[in-house]
């Protein structure tokens, strides 16, 4: 038995606070009312990141370069008519300010605040993968800013996004 395979990129936008931006799935949509990572479906001859970059163009109006963005973690989910595979990347860097063009609610999140928003079930395993990094940052600049303890102390590569 064959199965439909969708692929669909999302990005974990952090903004300068560390926080993430979830949008609300409209009224009228499957899954509506339900949060996740901003992305969309991957085109036909089309990268991911191709599919980021215009993606968040048209959904929340910022620019982004694909030297920005950074690959996290995939989600590979069953639903009943087709199976989702969903890799999900990071960036740090836009131009613009992200604001909802499709009539979405959006959400700037606290890392710890992301199992307070209901997900899809394929977007659900993402976010302990995105704590872990955010979570993990977040110590490592804590302690470069506290000034190294040691020789070995730096920051992981991950922050030039």
């Amino acid at each position: 038995m064959s199965v439909k395979l969708l692929t669909v990129a999302a990005c974990a936008l952090v903004d300068t606070d560390g926080r993430v931006l979830l949008a609300q799935r409209p009224a009228g949509k499957p899954m509506a009312g339900l949060w996740e990572f901003p992305g969309g479906k991957v085109e036909t001859g089309e990268r991911p990141e191709q599919t980021l970059i215009r993606e968040l163009k048209e959904e929340l109006g910022i620019v982004v370069n694909e030297a920005c963005l950074a690959p996290l973690t995939f989600a590979s989910h069953g639903y009943p008519d087709f199976h989702l595979l969903m890799p999900l990347y990071v960036c740090r860097r836009w131009e613009g300010t992200a604001v909802a063009l499709e009539g979405q609610q959006l959400a700037w999140v606290r890392v710890n605040r992301l199992r307070d928003y209901p997900m899809p079930p394929a977007d659900e395993p993402l976010v302990s993968h995105l704590m872990t990094l955010l979570c993990n940052s977040s110590a490592a600049l804590s302690r470069q800013s506290s000034g190294p303890k040691d020789d070995r102390t730096s920051t992981s590569d991950w922050t030039r996004f």
